[in-house]
Formats: structure tokens, C-alpha cells, sequence
């Protein structure tokens, strides 16, 4: 047992109240008040197009796959640098990964590197918000613009995040791709123990997603009386998670301002004390660009290699704090190292050696940490 632990979920404490409520409705199953209201919450705050809840972030990109219908011999660009689900949604569907590097400042895709991926075989660029940090954008919407192909938004960790444009104005990410999918799991800012959701901004996937997310059928359109039978009309799958799940994240969307301002008080207190706080080890602070609005969901530090990060990594251990590293490079995983043909991504391999994560959350104390660190 750590004293300080990477990771504590936060609670509102109407969690429990709200599930009764779905209780007393009699309505456990998917797609009910609170599942609509969640999506309702998303549309209306950020623009998004349509939403639709998953089991998590995982499905939420595992049905976009299938909205695009990709399939063998289709290519799909993505980080190197990145949680083996960005991967697994189209390598299942048979698709040939094509494995992008990072950029030197920060851990998102370089997209400086992406014109020279791109080949008449691609029909997807996806994209990581990495940690809440947008990606620079102005770049990535002309390529896709320019050769055709689906912007996918891997917003796992990026609620409540925006990218400031070139006119100045905040754009929340998840608005800006064709899909994007965000993820609910514990770790995240706001969750529901495990939970996702698939925005889709391209109208023209709207009916075919609410097929897709109803497991392939047209059970929407039969219960509003526009079809005489229920019937298998698409590929599709059981992507809509309980109303249990629903009502846990309508009580953390109520509390989602409170959340960020208590995340965002320690982030900022990290950042300030950093030189004090770990003056035994050469470490960077984080970089983020004056376009990343972040949504203080990852406080990480820099080490000049694996060796002192895993030194720090044990001097933290020994206080009771628990640190973590992050992503494995999925161009050198067991899985994918025999396939990958590409060039060196060095940048990713940097962010994979040297990248240490800090605990944060809501109810993070920043005296107990300081006086365990410094004792």
C-alpha cells in the first residue's frame, strides 16, 4: 500500500442516489434518462455532433472503425506513442498500421512527419490528445482536407480541453475530427469505473451510428414506428453501457467544473515547486504549447533516461508515493516489432524512456506529498 497513490477516484456523492433513481425507474439496460442526458450534457457544452455512450473508450473507437467501414489493405496513420487501443480498433478490422513519431516538445503526433505516411491506401489519420494537450491542428486539418481522408480524434483523456485556433477562438477537442472518442475509466478527470464515448461531428454517419451502436439493427427507427420489423441492418455490437454506468457519470458531469478547478490548483502547484521539490534529480517539467488549453489531467516529468527515471521511480516508492511511467511504443511491441518497416521514431522511444508520471487527483494533498518527499 502506497500513502499517496498514482490514482483515487473522485466521487460527488450522488453516485449512489442516482442509481437508485435508474432503480426506481425499473430501467438497468442501455439507453435510458440517463444515458440521454449524459449525451445531451456533451452536445450542448462542447457542439458536439451526435454522442453515444460505450462500455469505454476502447469500443467507442472500435465502432468507429466500423462506421468507416475500413478493412483489409486500408491504412491507418496513428502515434507510435500511445495506448495499445488506438491500435487494436483497426487492427481488428484488418487494417495496416502505419506508425507515426512524436513531436521533440511534447508527446503528440508530429505532424510535420504525416505528409510522407500518407499514400493512395490511406483512409485515416488518428490522432492523440495526449494527457489533455492538443495536437497542433492547423496542419493536420489541411492533410486530411486535402487527401480525403477521416480524422479520428483519440481523446481519451482530453474532456474539457480545447485548442485555441489561428482566429483566437477555443475549440473544445473532440468538435474538430470527422469522430473522436473519449474514455470514462477511473483514471480519467471524471468517470464511471469503466465508460466511453463515441462523438461522431460527421452528419452524414449519424443514422448508420445509432445502427452500429444498437448492435446492428434498426431497433431505433422500429420503436419510433418507422419500420414494421426489428431487424439485423448493419455490423454493430453491444457498445451501449447500463444505466448504472449512466447514472454515475451524470452525478461527475454535475461536478465536472468543481474537479477541474481542484486538478488544475495541484497541476499548477507542481509546475511552481518542481525545482524544490525534486532538486536531487535532473528532471524537465512538461510543455504545454500557448494553443493547448489542457484540462489538467497528467502532471509528468521528464528524466534524462529510463536509468534515473527508474531511480526516481524507487525514491518515491521508498516515501510511500506511487510515480508511473506511460505508453510502451507500439512500433516496438512484442505484438508489432516483426511487422514494423518503417524508420526510426526516436522522439516516441524519448517519451517511452524518460516520461514519469505524477499522482493527480481531485483530492490529491499537496502537504502530505511535500512532507513525505522532503522528510
Amino acid at each position: 500500500m502506497y500513502t499517496i497513490p498514482f490514482n483515487r477516484p473522485f466521487f460527488t456523492g450522488n453516485e449512489w442516489s442516482y442509481i437508485q433513481d435508474a432503480m426506481k425507474d425499473g430501467k438497468l439496460s442501455g439507453n435510458g434518462k440517463y444515458t440521454e442526458k449524459c449525451q445531451q450534457f456533451f452536445e450542448s457544452k462542447y457542439g458536439f455532433g451526435k454522442t453515444f455512450l460505450t462500455h469505454s473508450c476502447t469500443q467507442a473507437l472500435e465502432m468507429a472503425a466500423i462506421l468507416m467501414g475500413l478493412g483489409p489493405g486500408d491504412e491507418v496513420i496513428l502515434p507510435s506513442y500511445s495506448y495499445v487501443s488506438t491500435a487494436n480498433a483497426f487492427a481488428l478490422r484488418g487494417c495496416t498500421l502505419v506508425f507515426a513519431d512524436s513531436r521533440p516538445d511534447y508527446p503528440v503526433i508530429d505532424e510535420t512527419k504525416l505528409q510522407d505516411l500518407i499514400s493512395p491506401r490511406t483512409k485515416a489519420l488518428v490522432i492523440v490528445h495526449y494527457g489533455g494537450m492538443a495536437c497542433k491542428m492547423e496542419m493536420i486539418s489541411k492533410l486530411v482536407e486535402e487527401n480525403d481522408i477521416y480524422l479520428i480524434e483519440d481523446a481519451a483523456a482530453a474532456l474539457d480541453a480545447y485548442y485555441q485556433g489561428e482566429d483566437e477562438k477555443n475549440i473544445p477537442l473532440g468538435s474538430m475530427g470527422h469522430m473522436a472518442a473519449f474514455s470514462f475509466h477511473e483514471t480519467k478527470n471524471i468517470g464511471c469505473g469503466e465508460g466511453g464515448m463515441l462523438v461522431v461531428n460527421d452528419a452524414s454517419f449519424h443514422k448508420k451510428a445509432l445502427e452500429v451502436w444498437n448492435r446492428g439493427t434498426n431497433r431505433s427507427a422500429f420503436e419510433q414506428g418507422m419500420h414494421k420489423a426489428y431487424e439485423w441492418v448493419s455490423l454493430g455490437s453491444a457498445f451501449a453501457p447500463s444505466e448504472i454506468n449512466a447514472a454515475w457519470l451524470w452525478a461527475q458531469l454535475e461536478q465536472l467544473d468543481n474537479s477541474q478547478k481542484k486538478r488544475g490548483a495541484i497541476w499548477n502547484w507542481y509546475f511552481e515547486n518542481c525545482p524544490s521539490l525534486f532538486r536531487s534529480f535532473d528532471v524537465e517539467k512538461p510543455i504545454v504549447p500557448n494553443y493547448a488549453q489542457h484540462n489538467y489531467h497528467v502532471f509528468y516529468l521528464l528524466c534524462t533516461d529510463a536509468a534515473q527515471r527508474g531511480d526516481l521511480i524507487n525514491h518515491l516508492k521508498s516515501k510511500g508515493i506511487l510515480s508511473v511511467f506511460h505508453y510502451q511504443c507500439l512500433h516496438q511491441s512484442p505484438y508489432f516489432q516483426d511487422q514494423y518497416k518503417g524508420k526510426p521514431l526516436s522522439q516516441a522511444e524519448k517519451y517511452q524512456n524518460r516520461l514519469l508520471r505524477l499522482p493527480l487527483y481531485a483530492d490529491f494533498e499537496k502537504e502530505k506529498f511535500e512532507r513525505l518527499l522532503l522528510e
